[in-house]
């Protein structure tokens, strides 16, 4: 459709990606197609399935409307979508990598994606190594043989280090490794994985797709190179997402533009102001010139989303509790990206190479929808417990 012209602004697009109105009749949103059985109109078909739709598990019009969306947003050339963010994380992982394979995966990462690959991975003989997240192009010192996926995450979870994916990934397919990301912090709005190289892009649809704490969903998006091993591998497992989740996260995009720019608003009002309260020794948000891996965000990043920690001056557990508990409108609740906010204690006792801030404990803070003078008072009241 003219419309879904890509030169057209990213509200205007998320406005209409994914489905032609002229396809349904015209209604606005495309139908919820509850299916497992597709009949075929003779037999000659049948064994041929030279029909559009054969299965449930195969597609329906509504997992087709999200994947278009989804590829219209990644410039990818084929998305599926599955259950949940994890399991957008272990089928291309299981879909590249076999027994004697090696994987390099970033100290950073996801924690549930890191227990993934510590006992999935290794059971099946896979060769799992973490990386520091910093390394960028020395990446190459690591690559081996057998190295077969390079997987990242930027910024990195809970403690948001940025990683150089444009030199990471010309450094694994030197040396033929697919590169895979979790992009979910960013989305396709703030970083298109592939354009910097990534081979194919993986999202917790449960975040700001969804955007409302409600739906449990993931995409994986693929490069044409990797498009048709990363499919073969969805068909293999079944691992498809329901039609009413589906729906759902194609209904919560037409809104995830303007509900991101207001995460972002107010979590960089926040975590500005947050720099220069007393009891934090750390602000941890890559937008911020004093973070790190500023330069690399300014660089490859279009914006930034609605989450960041902070690193309390001092203490443990003890100040930890006392500021979430003395927290009235954030929620003490995992997840992020939907309109409420959240705060949890950071544990990193997992990492192997980046060890993270040691100066106290890191809390990690979603900012949600709410007025943020409303929410800087919130945590006003955490510094203050936690200082107690």
């Amino acid at each position: 459709m003219g419309k879904n012209n890509a030169t057209h602004g990213v509200n205007t697009r998320l406005a209409h990606v994914g489905n032609d109105p002229r396809d349904f009749h015209g209604f606005v949103n495309p139908p919820v197609v509850h299916a497992s059985t597709v009949l075929f109109p003779d037999a000659a078909t049948m064994a041929a399935r030279s029909q559009k739709y054969t299965y449930g598990t195969r597609g329906t019009p509504t997992t087709d409307a999200l994947g278009a969306a989804v590829d219209a947003l990644e410039g990818s050339a084929g998305t599926i979508a599955v259950p949940s963010g994890l399991a957008a994380v272990c089928v291309p992982l299981l879909g590249f990598l076999s027994a004697g394979d090696h994987v390099l995966i970033v100290d950073s990462v996801y924690h549930p994606t890191r227990r993934f690959a510590d006992t999935m991975l290794k059971r099946l003989g896979v060769e799992v190594e973490y990386y520091d997240p910093l390394v960028g192009a020395d990446i190459a010192r690591l690559i081996k043989g057998n190295t077969k996926v390079v997987f990242t995450e930027s910024p990195g979870s809970n403690t948001f280090e940025m990683q150089d994916i444009p030199a990471i990934a010309a450094a694994a397919h030197a040396a033929g490794a697919v590169v895979m990301m979790d992009n979910t912090w960013a989305t396709p709005l703030y970083f298109r994985p592939l354009d910097f190289g990534v081979d194919i892009s993986i999202h917790a649809a449960t975040k700001y797709p969804a955007g409302h704490s409600d739906i449990l969903l993931g995409t994986v998006s693929a490069n044409e190179a990797c498009w048709g091993r990363l499919y073969d591998a969805y068909l293999t497992m079944g691992v498809c997402a329901g039609p009413d989740d589906v729906y759902q996260v194609l209904r919560g995009l037409r809104t995830m533009g303007v509900r991101l720019d207001r995460h972002q608003q107010s979590a960089l009002h926040l975590a500005q102001w947050l720099e220069g309260q007393d009891g934090v020794a750390q602000v941890l948000h890559p937008a911020l010139p004093s973070h790190p891996g500023h330069a690399i965000w300014k660089r490859d990043f279009s914006g930034a989303s609605g989450i960041f920690s902070i690193v309390l001056d001092g203490g443990g557990q003890a100040q930890a509790h006392a500021f979430l508990d003395a927290l009235e409108i954030f929620g003490l609740g995992y997840s992020w990206g939907g309109f409420e906010s959240l705060a949890v204690h950071v544990q990193l006792d997992d990492r192997t190479v980046a060890k993270g801030p040691e100066a106290g404990p890191v809390i990690r803070l979603q900012i949600g929808l709410e007025d943020v003078d409303d929410l800087q008072a919130d945590i006003e009241k955490g510094l203050a417990a936690a200082a107690r």
